[in-house]
């Protein structure tokens, strides 16, 4: 049979329970309240994101307008008056040294040309009688037939008549340039890139058109085998601009396609109102795929060698003693130095070197709390927290989770991933 307790026995049992649970509840309440007190004054430290200072790179580059230019261009116009009889090159058109544009009918110009040949024949003859004359007085010298002031007379009067042969024989050629300004030429290899007459048109040598009534040149004739691109540089790029400069030129009618400039000359002198200097590049253009008069972007890159670094914009700390940064000491504790910024960037400033090392770490983000030698904790942001290094790091494909790890991740959704601590003892 089995043996019952009496009411002794269960009471003593009961007061040991209870004994054993208060102990249990004191026990606990410690522990717990531990917990709270560590996790207190880990929470009373506040966290803190660094990045180190970046060295700028050894290049500086810019990127200006341009304008891209033939390196020749001659507008051509009118030498003599009259009509269009044809052309015969349009816009576009290659054309060769000598080749033939357009012819001009000149009826006016050809009867002078015609009158300027009779004067002449009229004056040889005049010459021919003349000399003829002077030869035989000459003759009758040694008879005394003549007196002496009557042959100078004779001679002299053929030297005049020599002179007038000269001078008609000067004016005819005159006459024989103008006859050939009837045909408009190529002065050089080239394209024609603007053609302002029509068969009819009258023009003149004063620069008009009869339909524009304006002063206009018949064509344009460009060399185009080498171009030559105009380039305001800052004065701050003055010091790279020497031979051995190349630029990197787009135009917008070509993007995907890339043109070498090479230095040719800088204008050695700042405009005052802009602070730039002209400068000029060539450009070989053998395919003729550049067109003068185009709009071009120039990309000028130089080698730089200064002291100077980099931060996010985020890490500027303004106070009333000016620009500083807050740098996380050896022994984690805060340090603000003021620093000197020499270029503002889009999310990024440049600094002076001094006072400031790649090697510091500086605080990114600082709260405004933050005082000078406060004990920080530094730590990592997790994946995805990181605005300024998101795309440092490569993207890694991750493997389909499984079904309890999907659960566990749909339960845990809600809550934000927490900062791992970063060691730097």
């Amino acid at each position: 049979m089995m043996k019952t307790l009496n009411g002794k026995q269960i009471a003593l049992l009961a007061s040991l329970l209870c004994v054993l649970y208060l102990g249990y509840r004191i026990y606990g309440s410690k522990s717990d309240a531990a917990l709270l007190s560590e996790k207190t004054l880990e929470g009373a430290v506040p966290t803190v994101a660094v990045v180190n200072p970046k060295p700028v790179p050894p290049t500086e580059t810019i990127t200006l307008p341009g304008n891209v230019q033939a390196w020749f261009q001659a507008p051509i116009y009118a030498q003599v008056s009259g009509y269009v009889k044809m052309w015969y090159k349009d816009y576009g058109a290659l054309v060769k040294k000598g080749d033939i544009l357009a012819e001009i009918n000149a009826p006016a110009l050809d009867a002078q040309y015609a009158q300027a040949k009779a004067d002449l024949e009229s004056e040889r003859a005049k010459y021919a009688l003349a000399d003829i004359t002077a030869k035989r007085w000459v003759a009758l010298r040694k008879n005394h037939a003549v007196s002496e002031q009557s042959i100078s007379v004779k001679v002299a009067e053929a030297k005049a008549e020599a002179a007038r042969v000269s001078a008609a024989e000067q004016n005819v050629r005159n006459f024989e340039a103008l006859i050939r300004f009837k045909t408009i030429v190529a002065p050089y290899d080239g394209v024609v890139t603007q053609r302002n007459i029509n068969v009819g048109d009258y023009v003149n040598k004063e620069g008009t058109i009869s339909h524009t009534n304006a002063l206009s040149n018949l064509f344009t004739v460009a060399d185009v085998s080498m171009l030559r691109l105009f380039v305001s540089v800052p004065a701050a790029f003055g010091a790279f601009l020497q031979p051995g400069l190349t630029a990197d030129v787009m135009v917008p009618q070509l993007p995907d396609r890339h043109f070498t400039g090479k230095f040719l000359t800088v204008a050695r002198g700042f405009d005052v109102s802009t602070r730039t200097a002209v400068t000029v590049f060539t450009i070989e253009n053998e395919d003729r795929a550049l067109w003068p008069g185009s709009y071009a972007k120039v990309t000028l890159t130089a080698p730089v060698d200064r002291n100077t670094l980099t931060i996010p914009s985020t890490a500027l700390v303004f106070q009333e003693h000016g620009t500083q940064v807050a740098v996380v000491t050896e022994d984690d504790r805060i340090h603000l130095k003021p620093i000197t910024v020499i270029k503002l960037m889009d999310n990024a400033v440049e600094l002076a070197g001094e006072g400031i090392s790649a090697s510091d770490r500086v605080v990114n983000n600082p709260s405004a709390a933050l005082l000078e030698g406060e004990q920080v904790r530094v730590v990592t942001p997790a994946p995805g927290y990181d605005l300024m290094s998101r795309d440092t790091p490569e993207s890694k494909e991750t493997p389909a989770p499984t079904e309890d790890q999907g659960s566990k991740e749909i339960q845990g959704s809600t809550e934000a991933p927490a900062p791992k601590e970063h060691s730097t003892k």
